[in-house]
């Protein structure tokens, strides 16, 4: 149960490591527009804003990294549960203000990594 709770975060760590590049590097390509729905004329007026969005992300995926790579479990049950409740939190505030996909995108694998988080924790020596 450790290792998939670990592979979960590890993975959501990896999503934001790619969000924070379609939205630092990408966000005026046309990857950038598929991903977001936006238009050249908009990615361009937001494209601070957007690198700014992505850095966010990268703070979120080296939390995340962090917390399923580090050797000592009681510390990085602690980061993981923070880590992946800030996910949570903020794709229910994307999907609330965004676009709804962002809960299906963001949300739904926290929460997912969360409970295995709480499962291997319990069934832990």
């Amino acid at each position: 149960m450790n290792l998939a709770a670990r592979a979960v975060t590890a993975l959501i760590g990896l999503l934001h490591v790619y969000i924070l590049v379609l939205e630092m590097f990408l966000w005026q390509t046309e990857r950038g527009f598929a991903a977001f729905g936006t238009t050249a004329e908009y990615a361009e007026m937001t494209a601070v804003l957007a690198a700014n969005q992505g850095l966010y992300n990268g703070f979120l995926a080296a939390g995340l990294l962090w917390g399923a790579f580090h050797r000592n479990p009681a510390f990085a049950f602690q980061v993981r549960l923070f880590f992946l409740g800030c996910v949570a939190v903020a794709g229910v505030y994307g999907a609330a203000t965004v676009k709804i996909s962002i809960l299906f995108i963001q949300t739904v694998p926290a929460v997912i990594g969360l409970a295995l988080v709480l499962l291997a924790a319990r069934k832990a020596p």
